[in-house]
């Protein structure tokens, strides 16, 4: 996999997020080292956020995400990501809930 920015919303809760159970998830999937996990994405008015870029690759952005309910699906998600041509995901059956939860794609410039 090649390298991937993960911005997950967590600095703007009064609880923040635990962010060590997805970092978990990542490292059991064998994919922890080509993602770098991000606490913040200034998007406190759809909590919580998570995005995901890397070079050469479209931007997606997600809103309504449940990190501790939704581990698998970010997992399979950046998964999908990595996978597809440039990062634009055509099939988002494998990413589970968060099909539902995406809220745009940036092409790659």
């Amino acid at each position: 996999m090649s390298a991937a920015i993960l911005h997950l919303c967590s600095t703007c809760r009064a609880d923040p997020l635990p962010l060590e159970d997805l970092a978990e998830a990542l490292a059991a999937a064998g994919i922890a080292a080509e993602v770098r996990l991000q606490p913040c994405l200034n998007v406190c008015a759809a909590p919580v956020a998570l995005s995901l870029q890397g070079p050469g690759r479209a931007t997606c952005l997600f809103s309504g995400v449940d990190p501790v309910a939704d581990r698998d699906d970010i997992v399979a998600t950046l998964r999908a990501w990595h996978d597809a041509p440039a990062g634009w995901i055509a099939d988002a059956r494998p990413c589970g809930r968060l099909r539902h939860c995406l809220v745009g794609r940036v092409p790659a410039p």
